[in-house]
């Protein structure tokens, strides 16, 4: 076998014949067509697969076939494998052949191609048929849409011609009437001068009008008709007015006909036209308010804005129509444009809101009589109140003291009828709750202790119930301890105008001891008697009115209001007012915790269902509806801001005012604080006393101060000015507590007012600067001058009374002149630092920073002490 190879030729030959690779790829020519008749011939190469030895040659390709239907994808079973042949030998060569896994493979793999091939040719045919369907189905839609238009067309335009024609008889009828209108006053006319000529009628039946006009020639004759030439366009359409809006658009169709607004619109003005008649002047009744712009007004009296304003301008006045103007420039306008005027405020809205006068017949019931207690702190008050109730509401106070205001009812053992008392804190900070106690109230109880006598909120006391008008009961307290003396309090009571019966007097007095519970049923004796004398009746039947006693913003239940009802009936679902605050009752509670469904006139009750706790103090009233509610509110909330705002501004007032403040307040120091309590009264007094505690160098500064809980919002607000955190009988809930641990923020607890305001007395006491004092230590005089090199000028002394520290200030006099002050550096005796040198010795000194000493200088040495000072 001779082998022979050639790398150009790629043959291999093989005993006498030669083997060769034929090429894979066949070409071929394909011209292309483009628009505009050009054409391109392209060469195509097509690669075939490479066949191995054993394998069967490929299938022709089948011609394309027609569309048939969309059948289920047929599942083709691969073929088994053949049975592995053994390789073929020729011309003695070997050629390699697959092995038998090979071949089971490639056999799959090409079943499966062709299972795939087949898959994919029914899809493709089975979208072509659905896109060739839902073509067909667009072209008949496209089809019948036009079909429709040209028929809506044809309609459109009938109807157009008919209309067309319908108008073109109208009119040839209104001028045949018009003709024949006019012809009798005309035939008179032309008969003389025009020979009458017979009317020429056509032989469709018209009239002269439209026949062919007999054009007469000059000869005599008579020449052919005359036919008037037809019209060749169709009348168009009358061109659409006006603007193209979605009802016109909609409505093309309808013939528009005049409106009858617009036909009595052109009558009017034809009228106006007609007549030059002046109209008659409307006279308003013009409502004018506080405050008016010129518009408003204008637009009230139906005039215009341009003649009110040349009215101002007469006055000298030049405004806009913007502009306001109060209600007496605005009610001299009105009046002189000839109009009348009613005048109103907007604190009308509170008209008939409280003190509605009834009819006396209807006040037949009677009602309890409300007792105020008051008296200086700790003369027994609330313990003669328990001593009547049978309570024990003393043990419950922190501090053994009361800093509430309470509202209870007893009845009377005796008579069996009931008494409101009212308790009231006797502290020298709850003034205003005792102010407030003392304007409802009908009489009132003035408690002296025995062994005290009078003291300083007793006067106040008195004060209070003689400013409100209302009798008064003395009860001398405490008559069971061994140094009771009545009659030295009947005596001091006499500095004050208050005379007691066994002097003389009007007073009623009587000696109790509420801790042995002696003379009570004397004490409530005297108590109806005089309600008997006082004669109280009301009538239950009308709309509650009274007073917020205390109120306070509960976690659980909200705002709750301690609320006295004075006239009417309290009931469950009335709409309340009470300051700037509304709501609706939704629960009424009694001092016994029983929740009641109506409380009538002196019964005090715990009222829930406001939106805000209102203050205390304020004035409760029900109302018909939540608008009349809201509308009172709002002028209360508006006046409130107001208030505020004025307030505001008259701290700033003029530049001299400024400067003036600005001067006073320069320098000091604030201590800002954050405070939250129980209820208004409480928090009320506490802001009362901690503004007394202000000096021109420091002061309290509240931030903020309301009723309830500690909140984040207080935490922040706190944090932002660096302040303290007070809460009086509350606390702050968990995530308030854990800002303020994790932002450093002090939160204090207190629930006793005197502690409370002792600590921020010594705090802002911190804030004072302190107060230096000197203290005369001795005197020396300077006998020679040394120079030393290296250390300066030593002067030696003689200390001529007291004594002369190292360290201690000093200062030079010269002449009895002051020419230094300054510290001593350097004191020693003989060669030896020495700290103190006595009277009659002698000493070196030498002084810090300053070197100019002579002799006969006196050196006076002191000592400056730093006292801290308090409020």
């Amino acid at each position: 076998m001779a082998d022979t190879k050639n790398p150009g030729d790629k043959t291999l030959s093989v005993g006498s014949k030669t083997l060769s690779l034929k090429p894979r790829t066949e070409t071929g020519v394909v011209r292309q067509s483009f628009s505009h008749g050009r054409t391109k011939q392209v060469v195509v190469e097509k690669k075939t697969k490479r066949r191995l030895a054993g394998d069967p040659a490929p299938a022709p390709e089948a011609a394309p076939a027609a569309p048939a239907p969309v059948a289920a994808p047929v599942r083709v079973a691969p073929r088994a494998p053949e049975p592995a042949r053994p390789p073929a030998r020729k011309s003695g060569v070997v050629l390699q052949t697959l092995t038998e896994d090979e071949q089971s493979a490639r056999a799959s793999a090409l079943a499966d191609a062709r299972v795939r091939e087949e898959e994919e040719r029914r899809a493709a045919e089975a979208e072509a048929a659905r896109r060739n369907t839902k073509e067909f189905k667009e072209q008949q839609e496209r089809e019948a849409a036009e079909a429709r238009k040209k028929a809506e067309e044809e309609r459109h335009r009938a109807e157009e011609e008919a209309k067309a024609r319908a108008e073109r008889e109208a009119t040839k009828r209104s001028t045949e009437a018009a003709t024949k209108a006019a012809a009798p006053a005309t035939t008179a006319r032309t008969a003389s001068t025009t020979p009458a000529r017979p009317a020429a009628v056509a032989a469709d039946g018209t009239d002269d009008d439209e026949a062919p006009r007999m054009v007469r020639r000059p000869g005599g004759g008579v020449a052919r008709p005359v036919i008037a030439p037809k019209p060749t366009a169709k009348p168009a359409p009358a061109k659409q007015r006006g603007r193209l809006t979605l009802s016109t658009a909609l409505n093309a169709d309808d013939v528009r006909e005049r409106s009858i607004a617009s036909f009595r619109r052109r009558t009017q003005r034809l009228k106006g036209h007609a007549s030059n008649e002046p109209k008659e002047k409307l006279i308003r009744e013009v409502v004018i308010p506080e405050a008016i712009t010129i518009q408003e007004l204008a637009n009230r009296m139906a005039e215009r804005a341009v003649d009110v304003i040349r009215l101002l301008m007469k006055q000298g006045q030049m405004v806009k129509i913007t502009d306001t103007i109060d209600a007496d420039t605005a009610q001299l306008i009105t009046e002189e444009m000839g109009h009348t005027v009613k005048r109103v405020a907007a604190s009308d809205v509170e008209e008939g809101l409280f003190d509605v006068a009834d009819d006396h017949a209807s006040d037949t019931t009677s009602r309890p009589p409300v007792v105020t207690v008051m008296g200086h702190v700790d003369h027994g008050k609330t313990s003669l109140l328990d001593a009547l109730r049978h309570a024990n509401v003393v043990s419950g106070e922190a501090g053994g003291i009361t800093q509430h205001i309470g509202a209870y009812q007893v009845t009377s053992p005796e008579s069996g009828k009931k008494i409101t008392f009212i308790d009231t804190p006797g502290h020298a900070a709850f003034t205003a709750m005792r102010a407030r106690g003392a304007k409802v109230t009908d009489i009132v109880i003035l408690v002296v202790a025995a062994d005290d006598g009078v003291m300083p909120q007793t006067i106040e006391a008195i004060n209070h119930a003689k400013a409100a008008n209302v009798p008064m009961i003395v009860a001398i307290n405490k008559m069971d301890k061994p140094d009771a003396k009545a009659e030295r309090v009947r005596t001091e009571l006499l500095q004050y105008e208050v005379q007691v019966e066994s002097f003389g007097g009007d007073v009623v007095d009587v000696e109790v001891s509420a801790k042995n519970k002696t003379n009570l049923d004397k004490l409530l004796e005297m108590i109806a008697l005089q309600a008997d004398l006082l004669d109280l009746k009301t009538n239950p039947d009308r709309p509650a009115e009274g007073t917020v006693i205390e109120a306070k913003l509960d976690r659980g239940r909200g705002p709750v209001a301690t609320v006295l009802v004075q006239r009417g009936t309290l009931k469950i679902g009335d709409i309340i007012v009470a300051g700037a605050e509304m709501g609706r009752v939704r629960a009424l509670i009694n001092d016994q915790g029983e929740t009641v469904q109506e409380a009538g006139p002196s019964v005090p009750v715990e009222v829930l269902g406001f939106n805000g706790p209102p203050e205390a103090g304020d004035r409760l009233a029900v109302v018909e509806n939540e608008a009349r509610a809201r509308e009172v509110t709002s002028y209360r909330a508006h006046a409130k801001r107001e208030k505020s705002a004025a307030s505001v501004s008259g701290m700033r007032g003029s530049l001299e005012q400024m400067m003036s403040q600005i001067k006073t307040t320069a320098g000091r120091k604030d201590f800002p604080l954050v405070i939250k309590a129980d209820v208004q009264g409480s928090l009320e007094a506490i802001l009362g006393s901690l503004e007394k505690l202000g000096t021109d160098e420091v002061a309290a500064r509240i931030l903020h101060a309301g009723v309830g809980g500690i909140s984040e919002s207080d935490v922040t607000l706190a944090e932002g000015f660096n302040a303290a955190i007070i809460g009086f009988s509350v606390r702050a809930n968990k995530e308030a507590a854990a800002l303020a641990k994790r932002n450093g923020i002090e939160i204090r607890y207190y629930t006793i007012i005197y502690d409370l305001v002792d600590d921020v007395k010594k705090a802002m006491s911190g804030l004072l600067a302190p107060t230096l004092r000197e203290t005369m230590l001795g005197n020396a005089q300077i006998l020679e001058v040394f120079n030393i090199s290296k250390v300066g000028k030593i002067a030696g002394c003689r200390v001529t009374d007291g004594t002369v520290e190292r360290g201690a200030n000093v200062r030079l006099i010269r002449d009895n002149v002051v020419v230094h002050e300054g510290k001593l550096s350097t004191l020693k005796r003989f060669k030896d630092e020495v700290k103190e040198v006595q009277s009659g010795q002698e000493c070196g000194m030498a002084f810090e920073s300053y070197q100019d000493m002579r002799v006969g200088d006196v050196i006076e040495c002191y000592r400056v002490e730093t006292i801290q000072r308090s409020l």
